[in-house]
């Protein structure tokens, strides 16, 4: 049953872009199967987080550093409001470090 003008916004974030990239695979062929409509995946800008650090933990020697970075990619994607749709994106099986976000806006 789609609401009229009612669409459920997605917003798919995490560590690996090739886990990202299956899901949102899987959400477009669940919107294919069940006929509603369907925007994306949108990428969007990924957060890159440095961490500079010490290699000498005690402060004696050259001032080395080692730079450690995680970077966390994103997804959006706006679907139709489906009840049968969104039930099924809700089994989807998801990774751990796969975060995902639903929400309904009209």
């Amino acid at each position: 049953m789609t609401v009229k003008g009612f669409r459920a916004r997605i917003r798919l974030s995490g560590l690996s872009p090739g886990d990202l990239d299956r899901i949102c695979g899987q959400i477009k062929e669940i919107a294919n199967k069940t006929g509603v409509e369907i925007r994306g995946p949108v990428p969007l800008p990924t957060r890159k987080f440095v961490v500079p650090v010490r290699k000498s933990p005690d402060g004696e020697g050259t001032e080395t550093w080692d730079h450690w970075e995680m970077r966390v990619h994103k997804r959006l994607i706006d679907i139709a409001a489906d009840e049968r749709a969104l039930r099924q994106i809700m089994r989807i099986q998801v990774p751990k470090d796969v975060n995902i976000e639903i929400v309904l806006e009209s």
